[in-house]
């Protein structure tokens, strides 16, 4: 069962290292945790969406982005609906 204080500390070393990539072997080793704990951190990161696992088993942290907005623009009596990503 994934710990809260360890996913949350997982989560921020990742956040403050952009492209970091780690197997489950090299973060026990960095965090110091054994190998059926540190599965069951990322594994819920990885849930949660915040981790993707690579093909070779290593995970890295998918990139923050804005949300994408639907913005409906009526134009010549035309409606059109458009993407926009700009921050709000």
């Amino acid at each position: 069962m994934p710990s809260d204080a360890l996913v949350a500390r997982i989560r921020g070393e990742y956040q403050e290292m952009p492209g970091l990539r780690l197997t489950v072997a090299q973060a026990s080793r960095l965090w110091q945790l054994d190998a059926p704990t540190c599965t069951a951190d990322m594994e819920a990161l990885v849930a949660q969406g915040f981790l993707v696992r690579t093909r070779d088993g290593a995970c890295v942290a998918l990139p923050a982005t804005p949300k994408a907005l639907k913005v409906e623009q009526t134009f010549a009596g035309v409606a059109r609906t458009a993407c926009w990503s700009g921050s709000t």
